[in-house]
């Protein structure tokens, strides 16, 4: 007889508990507990000390909220202790990134369907890899666009990828060298008239939740979310009424950084601001979301940089 997931309770196993899987906690947990499930993060050994109690008070709050804790060695794991401990569960959501290094996302996507995992959500919390391709100038984007293959290639596990765009945040990262309120720099990616799309973690955790709960249950399909897409030139405006102040403003053109990236090949933000100066597969209307479609409101640049500059 086969047993309804939904009365029995799923057991989850989210992967990493950093920005993105702290938002995903945040949702998860409260969402899975009214509906009998089971959470479990992943963390690294170092989160436990030497009786195997959680040193951060981020984890402890987790665990008050009803989440099991487990360890695992992401960059020194093999494919099969992974897939050992990944077939406990019934569904993964992985929050890792690649701090790891490269590879962590083909090895994690292989362990997952080894062990047979029923549902998988790997970290393609990003742009849109299927019309970014291969060789766009990140490398860890090509091995993105490769784990895609590699889940459409198979029909043991189902995968649901959640396509976010740019974490808001990271479009304020000085190292990124887009927005520095410090600085008080402004610089477009392309031109002026470049898109991309954003969306703040917080949102992301509250999305995915959603759409691991949305019923009919969603399978093997890409699905978009966003907190807001908008050009370079409208974030400039946006930041310069926000702040009240004006911002020096120049253009990183895609030949000059292609130029540059061929004299640092290995500068990893650089590889970052190449990737997006393209154009392709950073940005989709609102109207192609999720959350447009659900009536589901998003934190837009403006409401994240008041909120920011209140603090």
């Amino acid at each position: 007889m086969t047993i309804n997931a939904e009365k029995a309770g799923e057991k989850i196993l989210v992967l990493g508990v950093g920005q993105l899987g702290a938002a995903v906690l945040d949702a998860l947990l409260p969402a899975a507990a009214s509906h009998g499930h089971i959470v479990t993060a992943g963390v690294s050994p170092g989160s436990l000390d030497e009786n195997g109690q959680l040193l951060s008070q981020k984890y402890k709050k987790y665990a008050a909220a009803g989440a099991d804790f487990v360890a695992l060695d992401i960059s020194a794991s093999g494919i099969e202790p992974l897939a050992s401990l990944f077939q406990q569960f019934d569904t993964v959501i992985n929050c890792m990134g690649f701090v790891a290094g490269a590879g962590t996302q083909l090895k994690i996507t292989t362990a997952v369907i080894q062990a047979g995992v029923k549902r998988y959500f790997p970290w393609q919390f990003g742009v849109d890899y299927d019309v970014v391709g291969k060789g766009s100038g990140q490398p860890v984007w090509d091995e993105q666009h490769d784990v895609r293959t590699l889940l459409r290639s198979q029909s043991s596990t189902e995968w649901v990828i959640v396509s976010t765009g740019m974490f808001t945040s990271f479009l304020f990262e000085p190292a990124f060298d887009v927005v520095n309120l410090q600085a008080r720099t402004i610089n477009a990616l392309g031109s002026w008239q470049t898109q991309v799309t954003i969306t703040s973690p917080e949102d992301i955790g509250r999305l995915t939740t959603a759409i691991y709960l949305e019923q009919p249950r969603i399978v093997n399909q890409v699905v978009f979310i966003a907190g807001e897409t908008l050009s370079y030139g409208k974030l400039a405006e946006i930041v310069e009424s926000v702040s009240g102040t004006g911002f020096s403003k120049a253009v990183l053109g895609l030949p000059d950084l292609r130029s540059e990236l061929g004299r640092q090949p290995d500068e990893q933000m650089l590889r970052y601001r190449t990737a997006f100066a393209r154009g392709e597969g950073v940005w989709w209307p609102m109207e192609k979301t999720y959350n447009f479609g659900k009536n589901i409101p998003t934190q837009k640049v403006e409401d994240w940089l008041r909120a920011l500059l209140a603090e």
